[in-house]
């Protein structure tokens, strides 16, 4: 972890230099190193760049997807290997998923196969969706050993043993873990899903960055899934995910039906309740406020509306096809300065009579039962899998997506079962880029502002954090009273303490030496103060 951390100060130095020309440059001669591709310095079954600028070792499917329709159906979305559009590495390549609205489908053969065993499994690649992201995958595959694979003929249905990565579509935004587990009694698959993380991803798909994408399993059956080298979920196969890979124990009954007699009414009407004779249900809920005077002013027989005595009718207007002309109305102007206008009535109030229609009170059910349920039965199709963790082998990488978004931008993919050895992929791949954008970012000022513009409500805290404690200290520092000088000073300028010079000029008043004259036993004031100097 040293290592890594002190070849990522490394990278940002060297970038901070080179696109910052101004700020270094006298060391500018660090900026003629030329991007090199990462090379795997340790085991590993897969390891995957494109800086040669080739697709050399990955096939192209073929395939049409079944129960599709034929125009749609084909495997036809164009990839391409180039550069990011906004590279800040030159000579860094990656595979570029290049067509909207298209299927593909591309994939490469692993070294060898990877068996679980004792060793964990650890996958990363790096994912930049260069032009954001509306709805698509840039998720990878696993794909299954199995004597039917065929490349070539790549598609949704073939086998897999994992899929993980970043999916997005309107806002829902995703990050797989989904494993095919193998139920041991009936050999069929079954796609388990890891939880859904709680950290926030949109970033991942909205700040145009290149992210590095980790997936560690380990023998014990824990799991950590990593963004940038971040964990942003973890778990453990046995109990977070969903559906769980062991079955119930015992299961409900599917042929136990609820007897016709029972009674899962908690509360029941009271059968002995009896309506009051005083009650009267035909009681309106509202009545006329009896105590309401009309105010003065009323004009009961000016209407609200008047017909506007400015209006014209139009030139157009067929009586015999659109009736007989009538101006718009148009409010009183004699009601704007009345309380009202109209024939006056009385504003409705609650009745305190209303009861509405009785009801008889609830009480307890005494033949309540509870709520029914199914016998428990033992499951028969249950198992105990303990180590979920041994999956099919797999011997292939694949890309199977759809996208409405196009320049998604694929890199290092890297599959080992050394942690050391990826996070040395990671820091020669990944870290080189993350230094090389990281430099290529505004100054911190420019991003505050930038955050404050997406969410106003960083100002207040700008403000309490930063120009409030700033304020106090210049307050504080600027605005106290001058204190009087100590007796420091006056040993350094020989001057005069205020006592001594009052008491000095009083007795030259009186004509006579001072207090401390008298004491030394000299009139010579000078003496007197080198003296007590």
């Amino acid at each position: 972890e040293a290592l890594n951390t002190l070849l990522s100060l490394c990278h940002w130095i060297r970038f901070q230099i080179c696109f910052r020309p101004r700020a270094c440059p006298n060391f500018l001669f660090l900026c003629q190193v030329t991007y090199k591709a990462p090379e795997p310095m340790g085991e590993h079954f897969f390891a995957k760049s494109f800086d040669r600028g080739t697709l050399d070792g990955w096939i192209l499917s073929n395939a049409k997807k079944d129960d599709t329709d034929e125009e749609i159906a084909k495997y036809d979305g164009k990839w391409a290997v180039e550069e990011m559009k906004d590279s800040k590495l030159p000579g860094d390549k990656g595979l570029v998923l290049k067509s909207r609205a298209k299927h593909h489908a591309i994939s490469a053969q692993m070294l060898r196969p990877f068996t679980f065993d004792t060793r964990p499994l650890i996958i990363q690649y790096e994912v930049n969706f260069q032009a954001g992201i509306d709805c698509g995958g840039a998720y990878v595959k696993l794909l299954t050993q199995t004597p039917e694979l065929n490349l070539d003929q790549f598609v949704d249905k073939t086998p897999y043993t994992i899929m993980f990565g970043p999916d997005k579509c309107g806002e829902d935004y995703k990050l797989h873990f989904i494993f095919r587990h193998k139920n041991p009694k009936t050999g069929e698959f079954e796609e388990k899903h890891a939880k859904k993380p709680e950290a926030d991803l949109r970033m991942y798909y909205t700040d145009k960055k290149t992210h590095l994408y980790t997936l560690v399993l380990n023998p014990d059956n824990s799991f950590e899934v990593l963004v940038d080298q971040t964990v942003v979920n973890s778990g453990n196969l046995l109990t977070d995910m969903t559906p769980p890979v062991n079955p119930p124990a015992e299961i409900e009954d599917p042929e136990d039906q609820k007897p016709e007699d029972w009674d899962e009414r908690p509360k029941i009407q009271d059968p002995e309740a009896v309506k009051p004779e005083d009650w009267d249900e035909d009681a309106p809920a509202q009545i006329p406020d009896e105590d309401a005077v009309k105010p003065d002013g009323w004009l009961d027989d000016e209407p609200e509306y008047i017909g506007d005595p400015d209006a014209v009718k139009p030139e157009d207007w067929d009586e015999d096809m659109d009736g007989e002309w009538e101006a718009p109305q148009i409010p009183n102007p004699a009601c704007e300065t009345a309380p009202g206008c109209g024939p006056w009535k009385r504003p409705m109030i609650d009745n305190p009579s209303y009861k509405g229609k009785w009801k008889p009170p609830m009480i307890d059910n005494p033949s309540y039962q509870g709520v029914w349920k199914p016998r428990k039965i033992p499951n028969p199709g249950y198992f105990e899998d303990l180590q979920p963790f041994k999956m099919t082998p797999f011997s292939a990488v694949g890309l199977e997506l759809w996208s409405m978004t196009s320049d998604i931008f694929f890199d290092n993919f890297f599959i080992t079962d050394d942690r050391n050895t990826a996070d040395r992929w990671a820091a020669d791949g990944w870290g080189l880029k993350k230094a090389a954008e990281g430099a290529a970012e505004p100054g911190l000022a420019a991003q505050m502002l930038s955050a404050a513009e997406e969410r106003p409500w960083l100002w207040v805290v700008y403000i309490l954090t930063v120009v409030l404690p700033l304020v106090l200290i210049i307050v504080f520092c600027c605005t106290g009273k001058t204190n009087a000088a100590s007796p420091a000073e006056y040993k350094k300028t020989d001057a005069p303490q205020p006592d001594v010079k009052e008491e000095e000029e009083e007795a030259e008043e009186k004509g006579g030496p001072g207090e401390h004259d008298q004491v030394s036993g000299s009139s010579s004031p000078n003496y007197c103060r080198s003296t007590l100097v």
